[in-house]
């Protein structure tokens, strides 16, 4: 069984395959300064309550934003697992070309779920619409090349900038809203928060089809934790919750 972990800036993302099927994913809140026995403990926690030895860990492929717990997450593996991990880093066989001025700038995440992207929809140009702490946008063509992309506050963390600055703002429930107009603060917030990223989308996504497509139409992948909350907004094609974790087992498999 393969071990499939992204350490972002808010979460753990997780998941165990079986051959070429995802068995079970799962997330915990992650910070920098987590320990080996903090993450190690916690993973076997997870193993053993869905019902899988932990020493069924055969391999165990790792990305992440932040390199504390990089180090920390990778000891964990080779002290509870024995297991040498396979992490996602500059150099490594991703089947992409990378035009980025420095390649290494790439973020992980953005990398695996490219992976992931051109992996299951070939021969098609992409984009990928990452949703989660950044909101965040990657043009891919069609002969796998990565043409870069944007990135800006996603909704949680427009939210937290909202509450933090505005003293007289309170923290809402993140969701979808019919209508624009809010008829209180908090319905205003939540409009605000849904239509911007909306309008914001809208306006890249139409920018990447001129500049990057030639004004042909790429297929939109959306994928992250806020993904589902544009579902009905006609913004993306096809919604892809695991692209990260699909993107990390096929990268292990290309640099195995």
């Amino acid at each position: 069984m393969i071990l499939c972990l992204h350490i972002g800036n808010t979460h753990v993302v997780g998941g165990v395959f079986d051959g070429q099927a995802l068995q079970f994913d799962f997330r915990r809140t992650s910070h920098a300064r987590i320990s080996a026995d903090e993450f190690g403990l916690f993973l076997r926690g997870v193993l053993l309550s869905n019902e899988i030895e932990p020493n069924r860990i055969g391999q165990v492929a790792l990305s992440s934003v932040l390199p504390e717990a990089t180090y920390a997450l990778s000891s964990a593996c080779r002290k509870y697992f024995d297991v040498e991990p396979f992490i996602v880093r500059a150099g490594v066989r991703t089947g992409l070309k990378i035009r980025y001025r420095n390649p290494q700038d790439v973020g992980a995440d953005r990398i695996i779920n490219a992976i992931a992207a051109v992996h299951q929809f070939p021969d098609r140009d992409l984009v990928v619409a990452g949703f989660g702490t950044a909101t965040t946008f990657c043009a891919i063509g069609a002969d796998k090349t990565f043409f870069g992309g944007v990135i800006l506050p996603g909704v949680r963390t427009s939210l937290e900038a909202l509450v933090t600055r505005a003293a007289k703002l309170s923290s809402v429930e993140i969701a979808g809203v019919d209508h624009v107009i809010g008829r209180s603060t908090a319905e205003s917030m939540q409009s605000g928060l849904y239509y911007g990223q909306i309008g914001m989308a809208r306006e890249i996504i139409g920018r990447i089809r001129t500049e990057v497509f030639g004004g042909q139409q790429p297929l939109v992948i959306g994928t992250g934790e806020f993904a589902g909350l544009f579902e009905s907004s006609g913004l993306l094609d096809v919604i892809r919750p695991q692209l990260m974790l699909e993107g990390l087992f096929l990268a292990l498999l290309l640099n195995s």
